[in-house]
């Protein structure tokens, strides 16, 4: 049934009113070709794999008990607690849908949004953590040799561990194994645990695990400052180390008496803890100590010189998630699965490549890792190799080199066949490495092969793209297939704008537009407190509704930046500009809902109150997911905006009154300017 809660109010609302009155479940997205696909698998294992996630039986238990609904949709106390939940689920699944349709930053940030708020308690308290990574990148990586966007491309790499979760009875099986969930009766309910369980813990380690970018890229700037004149990287010019690294890793008191407890073992440091963890997982396997391996993690922020004067961001990503998680969970709610979840992300980057595998030393290299000794690890590794496509080229040797640009997935038969495209307009450069090849091969293949970056390493018939990640991850639990092909560039789907600011904060403006109407001397927590009080659903609606607004300024032929241009200013929306953006909020705002299941209707209007007393107009309305001013079936252009026009003025004017309050809400908190071309 995949969504269950709102399908038991559906049949609760059907016995108190003798009617089939809702709340019904949106359609699912099904590829017409392949059910396989990247997109179908990984939304079919959000609905249909992770059933009653975050349910709470004491919470159902407490709501029988004293007749008061826990649940929050609008407003608190309106729904069943496990219906919120599946609503949020439901949120995610959207917003993974639109993500993996566009995969542009803005819908990478909702997905984060989602999962912060539905495993972390509230996006607010962890909001730093995520838009640091975006900003210092859309900032600073200009300044690099070579740099690629790590922030969407996360939220493509947990996109892919859902699909291969899904499809790949192996992974699924193994991943079980290591969580005694095998033990478990056999059973649909045995699979819906284990695949919430992996949902929060994947999520965990794909969408933090290049968090701590931050830390490597001031490096990369420095050693970039001198490669620009092609000496030696690191060799004979300064390079950066950091000092008071202890500041990120130390265990308080609470902490060191928990994983004494988990591990029996007392630790110092997040360091001394990873270093005990991987050697447990790994060390037998790979032939190291817990000696070597704390050694290794120590040195690697403070003496790069011994790493080829490269700094490594797993370590910082690691140790910056733990505090996180220590400020979030507090000490007594650390478990050991999130130490997995840690050591994952230390592992991914060089630590295991370079001082655990040696994979690119024949002489020393390790057999590749299988899934058994670490599930988690195992598929960041594959899943971080794989995500090389769509990815924003920041650094000045990146913008210019050829990488893929789209990429298709098919999982069937517990494999992966994926195709990489790349620009058909950069086929004179593809054809010319062809006949470099050629004549290479044709010479006798002596010295190195030419190459062109992504592409030979697909199209060379040393296969290197593939055969690394085979060197890296044991892949006999999932077959590769990969080849490169061409195709033309479309970005249609990205919806690019001239609007632009390298420190737009959605979740600010969301907060500030919900509370416009709130006293001038109102504090950001008051604000936020607001927003807050109201279910993840209606927070998306207000972050969707600012994500809109370079579309709607778009359309009126103005934009937004926080460069000094030479065009006239925008201080104010006339009445000519409220007609243009109004519909299209409106069309927004319905296509919002009916992606989310609502459906029109009246009923919460005109329906008798239970006699319970938990409900009123308002709440009925929240339990029936239907609203007088939605929309059924698909609705054209030309028919959203007639229903724009056959709306009351009050009901029009709320599709305009805010964007007045963002041209003020711009400049308080951005410096933003509104310009007319």
């Amino acid at each position: 049934m995949a969504y269950n809660a709102i399908e038991e109010m559906r049949r609760y609302n059907r016995e108190r009113f003798g009617a089939d009155v809702g709340p019904f479940q949106p359609p699912f997205f099904q590829h017409g070709d392949n059910p396989n696909d990247l997109k179908s698998a990984a939304l079919r294992f959000l609905r249909c794999r992770c059933e009653d996630l975050l349910f709470d039986p004491e919470i159902t238990e407490e709501e029988t008990r004293t007749g008061v609904w826990l649940g929050k949709s609008l407003s608190a106390n309106q729904i069943p607690y496990n219906m919120q939940m599946d609503v949020s689920r439901l949120c995610l699944e959207k917003a993974v849908e639109a993500f993996i349709d566009s995969g542009v930053a803005e819908d990478a940030y909702t997905v984060y949004y989602c999962y912060l708020e539905m495993f972390m308690g509230r996006y607010g308290k962890s909001k730093r953590m995520v838009e640091l990574l975006s900003e210092y990148e859309s900032n600073g990586s200009s300044l690099l040799m070579k740099h690629r966007d790590h922030y969407s491309h996360s939220v493509y790499v947990f996109v892919l561990g859902l699909a291969i979760y899904e499809t790949n009875d192996n992974f699924r099986r193994k991943f079980q194994g290591y969580y005694h969930l095998d033990a478990e009766e056999p059973g649909p309910d045995r699979e819906h645990r284990a695949a919430n369980l992996f949902l929060e813990y994947w999520g965990l380690t794909a969408l933090f695990h290049d968090i701590g970018y931050p830390f490597e890229l001031p490096f990369e700037q420095v050693q970039s400052y001198f490669e620009v004149d092609h000496l030696t990287r690191g060799k004979g010019c300064p390079y950066l180390v950091y000092r008071s690294v202890d500041t990120l890793t130390a265990l308080d008191k609470e902490a060191a008496d928990r994983f004494e407890t988990i591990y029996g073992v007392r630790f110092s440091t997040v360091s001394e803890l990873l270093a005990h963890d991987i050697t447990g997982k790994l060390g037998n396997a790979f032939g190291f100590t817990e000696e070597y391996i704390r050694d290794v993690i120590d040195r690697k922020p403070v003496e790069p010189d011994r790493f080829g004067f490269f700094m490594d961001h797993a370590f910082f990503s690691a140790a910056r998630l733990y505090q996180e998680l220590r400020e979030e969970l507090g000490a007594e709610n650390l478990m050991s699965i999130h130490v997995d979840a840690l050591s994952a992300i230390l592992l991914h980057n060089s630590l295991y490549k370079f001082s655990i595998a040696f994979y690119k030393d024949p002489e020393k290299r390790r057999p590749p890792l299988p899934v058994r000794l670490h599930p988690l690890a195992w598929l960041l590794m594959l899943c971080d190799e794989l995500q090389c496509w769509d990815r924003t080229a920041y650094g000045r040797n990146s913008r210019t080199e050829l990488h893929p640009m789209a990429a298709e997935f098919d999982f069937s038969g517990n494999g992966l066949s994926a195709r990489y495209f790349y620009d058909l307009t950069e086929r004179d450069k593809i054809d010319a490495f062809k006949a470099q090849y050629h004549a290479w091969e044709a010479g006798g293949e002596a010295g190195d092969p030419p190459r062109l970056k992504a592409y030979s390493d697909m199209a060379e018939k040393e296969q290197r793209f593939t055969a690394d990640i085979k060197k890296i991850v044991d892949t006999a639990d999932i077959p590769l297939d990969i080849v490169p092909d061409l195709r033309p560039v479309d970005r249609r789907n990205k919806h690019i704008y001239l609007s632009e600011s390298n420190f737009l904060h959605l979740y600010d403006f969301a907060v500030a537009l919900h509370g416009r109407n709130m006293p001038p001397d109102t504090t950001a927590e008051e604000l936020e407190d607001k927003f807050a009080a109201s279910s993840l659903e209606y927070q998306l609606t207000g972050i969707n509704r600012a994500k809109s607004f370079s579309r709607y300024l778009n359309a009126l032929g103005y934009f937004y930046t926080d460069k000094p241009v030479d065009f006239e200013i925008v201080t104010e929306f006339g009445p000519d500009d409220m007609d243009v953006v109004a519909p299209l909020e409106h069309e927004r705002w319905v296509l919002d809902h009916l992606a989310m299941g609502w459906r029109y209707g009246t009923d919460y209007e005109t329906l008798p109150l239970p006699e319970d007393g938990r409900t009123d107009r308002g709440a009925l309305r929240e339990q029936l997911r239907r609203h007088a001013l939605a929309m059924d079936g698909a609705p054209t252009p030309e028919e959203l905006r007639l229903h724009f026009t056959s709306l009351s003025e009050a009901d029009q004017d709320k599709d305009w009154k805010p964007f007045n309050s963002m041209l003020r809400l711009l400049k308080k908190f951005d410096g933003l300017r509104i310009y007319r071309l």
